[in-house]
């Protein structure tokens, strides 16, 4: 009888959760110590357990062997964590945030996003050998929208709190949901242009005017348009129904936290059957669902959706570093890893940062230098990149001649997959190491400085700052005072306080010591011996007394009539 069960569902549970929980036991170190983001480490250990290394996950093996079946599960594994991400992201933001701060995201979404396409398509136009300027247009289209995925990341955060407006993030968010389910116009103009035009149109007649219908038709009419009001609609309606049943009191906790994630599973399902945009119409329902931010501020102090989110963010790119063809950046036929290099560099420096500089005048959540370059070089590339990858992938599966993929469309589809993954990984990995970068470089300065201002023998050559030695200075010279304090009469002194700690309760009597000291019972006197000890022994005076810890909340009682008598309390925190 075998006992072992090494199967694949065994070890994908023993990797996904081992990495998480060996991850947890250090994640603040990593993310708020190092700040280095979680989609760049869970890419790494992706990596690790992939064919290329470990070979614990086996993305091929899971799709039965077949590209088709592993293009599918990607599409549809990146589809879902945007689908809920985008309605997190909705929910998030403040009240009606779309409708106040429409001209900044009209800017971003309509010059910026055109900018953004225009700029991409020709360093990859530019860089690509053999490539026409169509072609570059569908290659940049996949680009061109920021990720919410690592957008949250970025402007989530320690540092995110301690450097970058509120506004800022807001802003930065909102414009990362919107323009993804926003791509499809950009890559489908250039795809229905490439099936219907491209090679003479062989195979698919119709040319360019039944491209262009379709694209207003099925691309703006049926998916944008259809998909903004669809959202809108299923927003509103889960919105009132929510609060009628909250009213009534006929939801319980958990099923009240867990409300938007159920959200975006059904829009999801149900956009996914009609054919819509379910990624533009999970961010307008979560929009609508929080409109009056009664469910945000509701479910403010409880914490669901982070967690959720940290294991979506974590499994989609551990995913990615399994599935990533690796052996493609070096060998293939179609640009060489040079010029992928420069590609990435020149789009992480050129696609964004331009744009957003010649607008940034009319955006008021950019204030100043800093802010410029932070919005305009973080605008990552990474899961909706991906996602709209295989959108295209699968849309030129469907070029045909005879039966047989168009050959233009066979080398776009390799050109796409090595360009987008390859910007994937780029975007990953600088952005997740920009901000430990920076702050290195911020603090190197002030190490040389202190290295050089050292002397040999180990000694500081500016002045230090001795705190323990001016603390014990301060301490005599306390001491040193309240020995020269005048004697007061017992007749005239006022009452002495009473210090209830907890249950015990002290009294600072006022009499004076041999030594001149004020005298005070020790601190286990009980309340019956206020200004003798119980055993008699001699009191303790200031000048024998040493730091002791105090409860963080200390009753103070002046009881002019004595113990028994009639006093005023005051508690001091």
């Amino acid at each position: 009888m075998t006992l072992l069960q090494i199967t694949n569902f065994n070890i994908v549970c023993a990797s996904f959760g081992g990495f998480i929980t060996l991850f947890g036991l250090v994640s603040y170190l990593f993310k708020e110590r190092y700040y280095l983001s979680e989609a760049l480490i869970s890419l790494l250990a992706g990596v690790v357990f992939s064919p290329n290394a470990a070979n614990f996950i086996k993305p091929l093996e899971y799709a039965n062997g077949s590209d088709q079946n592993l293009a599918n599960i990607t599409l549809y594994f990146t589809r879902l964590v945007l689908d809920v991400q985008l309605v997190i992201c909705g929910v998030g933001l403040p009240k009606k945030f779309m409708y106040y701060e429409w001209k900044s995201l009209s800017l971003l979404l309509g010059p910026g996003m055109c900018g953004m396409w225009i700029c991409s398509s020709l360093i990859i136009w530019g860089l690509v050998p053999n490539l026409s300027f169509l072609h570059a247009l569908a290659v940049g289209a996949c680009v061109t929208p920021t990720d919410p995925v690592l957008s949250n990341s970025i402007v989530k955060g320690k540092f995110a709190d301690e450097n970058i407006p509120k506004d800022l993030q807001n802003l930065i968010i909102a414009e990362s949901g919107a323009n993804d389910g926003l791509g499809y116009p950009f890559l489908f103009i250039a795809l229905y242009l490439i099936k219907y035009v491209g090679s003479g149109g062989a195979g698919q007649p119709g040319g360019a005017s039944l491209a262009m219908s379709y694209w207003f038709g099925v691309t703006w009419a049926y998916t944008i348009i259809f998909g903004t009001i669809y959202g809108a609609i299923v927003g509103w309606l889960a919105k009132e129904l929510l609060r009628f049943a909250e009213k009534r009191k006929l939801i319980d906790r958990e099923s009240l936290l867990v409300f938007a994630i159920t959200l975006a599973l059904f829009i999801s399902g149900t956009c996914g059957m009609i054919g819509s945009d379910d990624v533009l119409a999970s961010f307008i329902a979560g929009n609508v669902f929080n409109m009056d931010d009664w469910f945000r501020t509701e479910t403010l102090d409880d914490s669901l959706h982070p967690p959720i989110d940290m294991l979506l963010n974590l499994a989609v790119f551990m995913w990615f570093g399994a599935v990533c063809p690796w052996n493609m950046f070096l060998r293939n036929d179609i640009i060489p890893i040079y010029r992928l290099i420069f590609i990435g560099i020149l789009i992480l420096l050129f696609r964004r940062i331009p744009v957003v500089y010649l607008m940034h005048k009319k955006i008021h959540q950019i204030d100043g230098p800093r802010q410029l370059f932070f919005a305009g070089f973080f605008g990552p590339i990474g899961v909706s990149a991906i996602f709209y990858l295989f959108v295209s992938l699968q849309f030129l599966g469907q070029v045909t001649v005879d039966g047989v993929v168009r050959e233009d469309a066979v080398k776009l589809g390799d050109v796409t997959t090595i360009v987008v993954w390859f910007l994937t990984i780029c975007s990953i990995v600088v952005h997740g190491l920009s901000v430990p970068l920076a702050k290195l470089i911020y603090r190197l300065p002030r190490t040389f400085s202190t290295l050089i201002g050292s002397n040999p023998n180990g000694e500081s050559g500016g002045e230090t700052f001795n705190i323990r030695e001016q603390a014990q200075k301060g301490a005599i010279i306390i001491r040193h005072k309240l020995r020269q304090r005048p004697e007061h009469t017992t007749t005239n002194s006022p009452p002495s306080p009473v210090f209830r700690s907890k249950g015990s309760v002290m009294r600072l009597t006022t009499s004076r010591g041999e030594s001149g000291g004020v005298t005070i019972p020790s601190p286990t006197s009980p309340i019956g011996s206020l200004g003798t000890m119980p055993n008699g022994g001699p009191q303790e005076t200031l000048d024998d007394l040493r730091p002791v810890k105090c409860p963080s909340s200390v009753n103070v009682v002046e009881d002019p009539g004595g113990i028994t008598g009639e006093g005023t309390e005051r508690e001091k925190h």
